[in-house]
């Protein structure tokens, strides 16, 4: 699959990942009066393209990196002698034991910046739910190979070294989903103009442009020194959310 395919692929909001049956918080924001009008809203999308958008790019960045390369090259046809097959699997596995790890470590520095329970319960069957999808759509031994309950930003990365994106398209796809989905729940939920909320995420393309190369930067070094940007109140609201009966969105 060509690598610009793929990204308009995975960047749309179509498909079956799970991620359409949540709002990214708005709902309780709205709930709690903090998001009344299309100002607010696009208020809402441009701290959580900064905050929570920023930092799980920037990880989604960091496990593109984590994948062996030798995992990708497995996938590729080649005829070999059987000397030459037993190296490879040898090689094979103690690639897949790394990147496994790799992931494992990232997983853990992700959770200790998500403070909700919630919100890591919520990333982790989103990762699940997308792991299962692609697995369908697009399979790939990587895909095989992946921890248990990876959060989704993780299992992000994988699918795009997958699909052949570059570590910067990934990151890309990351934000345009921390946009987007919300602004289309808002539609449903503050009742406003489709055009209205579009318009809202083309206002922050320069932004979005921004915290990706941001991302690829962050995502590039040591992951313990990617920057803790949740935002509190997101966190708070996600917990109030969970306790509520009556919702239209998982989160």
């Amino acid at each position: 699959m060509r690598s610009r395919s793929a990204l308009l692929v995975l960047a749309d909001g179509r498909l079956p990942t799970g991620g359409y049956a949540h709002s990214a918080g708005l709902e309780q924001a709205i709930r709690q009066g903090w998001v009344t009008d299309i100002a607010g809203l696009r208020d809402f999308l441009r701290g959580r393209l900064h905050t929570t958008g920023l930092m799980t790019a920037a990880f989604a960045v960091a496990a593109w990196n984590a994948v062996d390369e030798s995992i990708l090259a497995e996938a590729a046809p080649a005829r070999s002698s059987n000397v030459e097959s037993t190296s490879a699997s040898t090689s094979g596995t103690a690639s897949t034991t790394s990147t496994a790890e790799a992931l494992l470590d990232l997983n853990a520095e992700l959770i200790a910046r998500t403070p909700s329970p919630a919100l890591r319960r919520i990333g982790a069957w989103l990762g699940t739910l997308m792991l299962r999808s692609m697995r369908s759509i697009h399979p790939h031994p990587l895909l095989e190979i992946l921890p248990k309950d990876l959060q989704q930003p993780l299992v992000y990365g994988a699918v795009g070294r997958v699909l052949g994106l570059s570590d910067a398209d990934t990151a890309a796809t990351i934000l345009h989903e921390a946009v987007t989905g919300p602004a289309t729940a808002a539609v449903k939920l503050m009742h406003i103009d489709p055009f209205q909320a579009h318009g809202a995420i083309i206002d922050l393309a320069a932004d979005l442009d921004d915290a990706a190369e941001r991302a690829t930067d962050f995502g590039r070094g040591d992951p313990a020194e990617i920057p803790a940007l949740s935002a509190p109140l997101s966190d708070f609201a996600a917990e109030l959310h969970e306790g509520d009966n009556v919702r239209l969105f998982a989160s």
